[in-house]
């Protein structure tokens, strides 16, 4: 990730995580459209490495951040601890990079689809200030006591918006809404937007709420409103 110039890091940055066997450029084909324009933001989509990974028993070779035990995932899923251990200390990397180069904590969001979800949610859990801003996609929470024993005091500052279908068949709705009730728990201000008929795949509704809530916290206007669905509690 090159480092950004003055007047970019001036404008914030959007980290975001793809989903398991999926691609940085896949994702930026998908979202980096809704940001079209507001060029002050920065768009960054890695990719996380081809490697083996456990998958409902056996062992396949897809880019991924960490292992899958099992699908479909369900709140009692038990997940891949080291892996994701190893996704929250290379996405560190990446901030850690940013903030360097002059990019402000304050406006950086950091966001994923599914597994890349749940290795910007448990990055963020890692780390001991308030300023990250954190945005997940039909994802599912990395350990309780990983998180658990994580969290600082100044990290559950950070505000969390979650999106979850109700008819995810892989990361099934129960699981988005105990991820989201754990947190609320830890004391994270947690956003849950539930999207009746939805499966385990991103649409236009999610990503113009999405656009709207980023371009609100960094103070850039609009040209059109975004409509959103309704909150649930």
């Amino acid at each position: 990730m090159a480092p950004p110039s003055a007047a970019a890091a001036a404008g914030g940055l959007v980290l975001w995580l793809h989903g398991s066997g999926e691609t940085g450029e896949l994702s930026r084909a998908q979202v980096a459209p809704y940001f079209s324009a507001a060029p002050a933001l920065r768009l960054c989509f890695p990719t996380a490495p081809i490697t083996p990974i456990a998958w409902n028993g056996d062992e396949i070779m897809i880019n991924a951040w960490f292992g899958i035990p099992e699908a479909p995932i369900t709140a009692t899923t038990v997940r891949d601890e080291k892996g994701v251990l190893k996704a929250v200390e290379d996405v560190h990397e990446m901030l850690d990079r940013e903030v360097a180069a002059g990019t402000s904590p304050a406006n950086i969001f950091v966001c994923g689809l599914s597994q890349g979800g749940c290795s910007s949610r448990s990055k963020c859990s890692a780390v001991p200030q308030n300023f990250r801003r954190l945005c997940c996609f039909q994802w599912f929470s990395s350990s309780k006591e990983i998180i658990r024993e994580r969290v600082p005091p100044e990290a559950r500052k950070t505000p969390v918006l979650w999106f979850h279908g109700m008819a995810d068949g892989l990361v099934l709705f129960e699981a988005g809404r105990a991820g989201c009730a754990f947190l609320r728990k830890l004391g994270m201000a947690c956003v849950f937007k539930a999207y009746p008929g939805l499966g385990h795949s991103l649409v236009d509704q999610e990503l113009q709420y999405f656009r709207q809530w980023v371009l609100e916290r960094l103070g850039i206007s609009q040209q059109t409103e975004a409509a959103g669905p309704s909150s649930s509690s």
